[in-house]
Order: C-alpha cells, then structure tokens, then sequence
C-alpha cells in the first residue's frame, strides 16, 4: 500500500490538541480536531477553528489523488459545505 499523506497523519498525531494549519492562499487558523480518521489512503476529520470564527465546523479531506489535505468549513449563515483551501503545513500549537 501507498505511504498515507504526511500531513493528514500530522494532524492525525496532533489531534485532539491544538494544530495550526497554513493553507496554500497563505492564511494560518488553529483548529482542534474531534475526530480524525483514515480508511485505507482516504483522511477524514472534524472540527472547529478555535482562534476566531469557532462557530463554524471545518472539515479535512484528501483530494481524490490522496496528494493534498482539503478544508472545508460550514458556517451557520451558509448552505452547506465552501471550501477554504489546500493545507501545506500543519504544527502542534506550542511547537512554532
């Protein structure tokens, strides 16, 4: 079997603590994840941006190609789930 996504299995190992993603448009949040998990390459996970607009729920995903780690996020004034962007790195908060 392929190696699993390096990020996803850093925020996989970080998780429940506090992680801070960077995305590819250059933004930076601190989430805390309540679930993540992988089935085969597919990576998963749940939770809320905790530094600001926390009452929103952020989802992770890989992309079909299992290259990228997704984050979406869905508010309670939207319809469903909008995608921010692509993380490019992922740290346990205190780690910076």
């Amino acid at each position: 079997m392929a190696d699993l996504n390096p990020i996803a299995k850093r925020i996989h190992n970080i998780q429940p603590d506090p992680v801070r993603l960077v995305l590819d448009g250059g933004e930076t949040g601190v989430y805390r994840f309540d679930s993540t998990e992988f089935f085969q390459r597919e990576f998963r996970g749940e939770g809320r941006r905790i530094d600001v607009d926390s009452d929103a729920d952020s989802r992770l995903v890989t992309s079909e190609d299992y290259e990228r780690v997704l984050l979406g996020r869905n508010g309670p004034d939207e319809d469903g789930w909008r995608m921010i962007g692509t993380v490019v790195e992922a740290e346990r908060v205190g780690d910076e």
